[in-house]
């Protein structure tokens, strides 16, 4: 197996702590200090952090108690998605302006496929470029690119120079680059797996190299294939600009901890209630129904239920979430519970895709 033409133009473009940055923005009291977005409370969790409240080792997902324990300054806001999807918006238009292959991964984050510039600008880093000038433009806020060959590499790259700053891998670059790449860089390769592997003598892309595609297999089983492939630079995922969501959810962290189910039941109407909504909104329907638990251990176990026809009424998401919640016993007490739906009647969309084309390596990359 080895990196070959045809190659893509891929940008992807991730916005620098968005949503810190938007609270920055709109609140110049807030600029130049440690900012997190969400709450600081003794349940709040950090959606997101500005880069001086990162310099202190917030980070998102932290625990609001750990994040104020790292900075004592922190200052705590309220997140505000409204305002971030319409900031999002904007982005989106500008994306829009140089392709129509343009793949949302979040609001501050997505792939676009640039190889057919509506420009006309064979260069892939000059339309990063312009891209990011005209974001700062626009909305005030800097955006990161990176630049490759496939939408792996290019995730990979656009984290190198943050913040406001861009990374290009043209074609001939990009073995050497996945070889002298730490594992832990490798979209893909959470802490755990990076641990395993370490284990395995892993360290480098060049060490991830050495091993086959069975013994990789063997030990992280079907993620394995992808180990392998990736390693090589081999990834053939297009850019799809209509991606089909998979699921709808709701999910609440109680203040208390709850022992009972019969008290997780009262939680389980309003949930449900909220699910209904979303699923009516986006005129969608599911068959699997699934109850998250997360124990007061932050120990977290789903159950899952697949029904013989589509549902989005409330009253039916209430009968299945609570057969669910009694199907055993709690192990624990529990401090956040969600309900999601999954198999959606939207299933059978195709997202569109881009034509095959040839690139040849001395491309203006």
């Amino acid at each position: 197996m080895s990196l070959e033409p045809p190659f893509r133009k891929i940008i992807h473009v991730d916005m620098d702590a968005f949503f810190a940055s938007v609270e920055q923005l709109d609140q110049p009291e807030l600029r130049g200090i440690p900012l997190a977005v969400g709450g600081g409370g003794k349940r709040g969790v950090v959606a997101a952090a500005s880069y001086e409240a990162r310099a202190f080792g917030v980070r998102s997902a932290m625990s609001g108690i750990m994040a104020s324990r790292l900075c004592p300054q922190l200052i705590f806001v309220p997140p505000r998605f409204e305002r971030y999807k319409e900031v999002s918006a904007q982005i989106s238009t500008i994306f829009r302006q140089h392709t129509d292959l343009v793949e949302p991964l979040s609001l501050d984050e997505a792939y676009l496929d640039v190889t057919h510039h509506k420009k006309g600008n064979p260069s892939a880093s000059l339309i990063a470029s312009e891209i990011r000038t005209e974001i700062l433009k626009l909305t005030g806020l800097h955006a990161s690119a990176g630049i490759s060959i496939n939408k792996f590499v290019a995730k990979i790259a656009s984290d190198i120079n943050k913040p406001n700053g861009q990374k290009t891998i043209p074609p001939e670059e990009v073995l050497s680059f996945l070889e002298n790449l730490d594992i832990r860089k490798f979209f893909g390769i959470g802490k755990v797996t990076a641990d395993k592997m370490y284990g395995l003598g892993i360290f480098t892309g060049a060490d991830l190299k050495l091993k086959s595609e069975d013994f990789l297999e063997t030990h992280f089983g079907k993620s394995g294939r992808y180990f392998y492939r990736a390693v090589r630079g081999v990834h053939h995922s297009e850019v799809s600009p209509e991606r089909i969501q998979k699921s709808v959810g709701a999910e609440r962290t109680f203040n208390e901890n709850i022992s009972s189910e019969v008290f997780l039941e009262g939680k389980i109407i309003a949930l449900a209630e909220e699910l209904s909504k979303r699923l009516g909104r986006s005129k969608l329907s599911g068959k699997t129904i699934t109850l998250k638990l997360k124990y007061a251990d932050f120990n977290t176990q789903t159950r899952s239920k697949t029904l013989p026809y589509f549902i989005a009424n409330k009253d039916l998401i209430i009968a299945a979430a609570t057969e669910l919640l009694y199907q055993e016993v709690l192990s624990n007490s529990v401090r956040l519970l969600g309900i999601s739906m999954g198999k959606l009647n939207n299933e059978k969309k195709e997202a569109i895709k881009g034509p095959p084309v040839s690139v040849q390596l001395n491309i203006d990359f």
